[in-house]
């Protein structure tokens, strides 16, 4: 016996649906639209507040008049500001704009695998920065003498630095090692999204724009 057709499936909208939204960019969670269970609260000033239930933080935004604004929902667990959110929007649409007016451009921060705590705090701090004047950033690993017979070090070093600056840059170029030197590279997250983690390390004289910490052509060149 035949097997009859089948008949046809029709379009799955659902599926065109999410893919259309999934292309949008992503809206800010402000107040009872923020969805994590539990996030890490600052300031508008950046002083850290810690984490707490989201319900709890957000009646604390309450009791002061203010809002609480999801700033970095990627992060683990998601980050908010205690902030006036009218004035956020306004400052950040105010951000982007002079950030495209400006160039972008590769800032280069060396490491090594013997760098020490305090000087990898700065680099960091450095690196949050360039970051978040809307540079690249290219991190760059170089082995000497009997560091070549641990090259793992320096990938997990490079490991920890997409870890530690996740609030400000995500991966453009991941880790790669080619003779003695690994290279990876970060690009900003949208401004509205940045968090620093290193700021009580800045330097207040450090200039971002300075054609110093421009990186080379040839990361193998020194």
């Amino acid at each position: 016996m035949p097997i009859p057709p089948r008949p046809n499936k029709p379009a799955n909208n659902n599926n065109r649906n999410n893919r259309d939204r999934n292309n949008k960019t992503p809206q800010v969670r402000v107040n009872d639209r923020i969805r994590a269970p539990r996030v890490r609260v600052i300031t508008a000033k950046g002083e850290q507040l810690g984490i707490m239930h989201t319900r709890d933080a957000l009646a604390k935004a309450r009791e002061i008049g203010l809002d609480l604004v999801e700033v970095a929902p990627n992060a683990d667990p998601p980050v908010c500001r205690v902030i006036d959110y009218g004035k956020y929007k306004y400052m950040q649409a105010k951000l982007q704009k002079g950030n495209k007016a400006k160039a972008t451009r590769m800032k280069e921060v060396k490491l090594r695998v013997g760098t020490d705590t305090n000087d990898y705090n700065v680099k960091m701090a450095r690196s949050e920065q360039f970051l978040d004047h809307g540079h690249k950033v290219r991190f760059q690993l170089r082995f000497r003498a009997r560091e070549n017979a641990h090259k793992e070090l320096g990938l997990e070093m490079m490991a920890k630095v997409v870890e530690d600056m996740k609030t400000m840059g995500q991966v453009d170029q991941p880790a790669k090692l080619a003779g003695n030197t690994v290279t990876m590279v970060l690009t900003p997250l949208p401004a509205q999204q940045r968090v620093k983690k290193f700021k009580k390390y800045e330097e207040a004289d450090f200039d971002t724009e300075s054609e110093e910490f421009d990186a080379t052509d040839d990361p193998a060149e020194e």
